[in-house]
């Protein structure tokens, strides 16, 4: 007989011993991993792909990310703590990236109106879009 956190679906047995693979995401973390960095794409193309809603880490790099997620996983049975531990400079890694490419797609939208009273109605209208925009994914990370 199951009880009731089993039918609920959290059977936490199962759940440490067939952790989901690395190329399934829950989605904090596939919206964390869809983006670029810098190595991905020269600078300006890179903060131009951020604030226009794409994603922060290249594919490479993703998939650079994906495969140290895999090292980390699979080294459990060996060094649990330790296992642990690179998970966590793992995500430190992310959040780390994630902040910069934030930060700098932030900075490239405010560049597009602080030009004092230059900035026509259209251009304020197209920067209050992409603000909306990236104001929309921020929360949906």
């Amino acid at each position: 007989m199951s009880t009731p956190e089993q039918q609920a679906g959290f059977d936490q047995q199962r759940d440490l011993a067939d952790p989901a693979p690395a190329h399934v995401r829950d989605d904090a973390v596939g919206q964390a991993e869809a983006g670029h960095t810098h190595a991905a794409q020269p600078e300006g193309a890179q903060t131009e792909a951020t604030a226009n809603g794409e994603s922060l880490f290249g594919g490479t790099d993703l998939a650079g990310l994906k495969a140290r997620w895999d090292d980390v996983q699979a080294a459990f049975v060996d060094d649990p703590r330790q296992c642990v531990q690179k998970a966590d400079h793992l995500v430190s890694d992310v959040v780390e990236r994630l902040t910069s490419g934030f930060a700098q797609a932030r900075t490239q939208l405010e560049e597009q109106w602080s030009r004092g009273q230059e900035a026509s109605t259209e251009e304020l209208r197209v920067a209050l879009k992409r603000y909306r925009e990236f104001f929309q994914r921020l929360l949906s990370v």
